[in-house]
């Protein structure tokens, strides 16, 4: 389970989140919406312990900056980050020596089937297409089997294939009990598969909604999401 208390972080004079707080709980998939500003990939990195904030924030119970927790963890960021020297397979087995990972090359050779990296596995990380980075970075967050993935726009600059294999992925894991939070521009993508959706605006939480919630008010997220943000402008 994911839980956000009272989280803030300023950057100078800007409030980039301001007090939030939600849950996400085990075995759910969640979706984090706002305009260009909103401060989502701000809370994204807090939740990764990537940025000092005020507040506090547990991973699967333990806080977030602790071992336990970042073993727990994966963490697609928005842009990817890959090493150039190191070719796609050792990304991988960089990931499995770091956190000492056993008997996952079985797992390993299924992620670069799926994402169809099997035959780029020799390629550099500064050879590969920014799609195919993304690919990477997501490969590299799932061998780790973690308890709780956070995904910064997962779908950007992936093909369609790569989106239909995400999206499987996403329903494997909510059925095995891994909560997967989502931070998308692209509502239509995730409409079928969120349980939660979290809006942001201006750095602050306007509402937490359900699906089942929206299902029977007989309103879309994508209408609820424009009702509640219209008006505001983006950075």
């Amino acid at each position: 389970m994911l839980e956000v208390k009272d989280v803030s972080k300023k950057y100078g004079k800007l409030m980039a989140n301001n007090h939030l707080s939600f849950t996400l709980e085990d075995g759910m998939v969640g979706i984090l919406l706002g305009p260009n500003g909103a401060g989502k990939s701000t809370i994204f990195k807090s939740i990764a312990g990537l940025l000092r904030y005020e507040g506090e924030i547990t991973i699967a119970g333990y806080v977030n900056k602790t071992s336990e927790a970042r073993a727990a963890l994966g963490f697609v960021p928005e842009i990817p980050a890959m090493y150039p020297n190191l070719t796609v397979e050792e990304h991988l087995d960089f990931i499995a020596r770091a956190y000492r990972l056993k008997d996952y090359e079985e797992r390993k050779e299924a992620l670069l089937r799926r994402f169809e990296l099997d035959d780029k596995r020799r390629k550099f990380g500064d050879e590969l297409s920014k799609g195919m980075q993304q690919k990477l970075s997501i490969c590299c967050a799932l061998l780790t089997d973690p308890k709780l993935i956070i995904l910064d726009e997962p779908l950007v600059g992936l093909d369609p294939h790569a989106i239909k294999e995400l999206k499987k992925t996403f329903e494997e894991l909510k059925a095995q009990g891994t909560t997967v939070l989502i931070s998308t521009h692209m509502i239509e993508s995730v409409d079928m598969i969120w349980d939660k959706a979290f809006i942001l605006y201006r750095g602050e939480l306007l509402a937490t909604l359900t699906k089942s919630d929206l299902d029977r008010e007989g309103v879309s997220l994508e209408d609820k999401f424009f009702e509640l943000t219209e008006g505001g402008s983006e950075e």
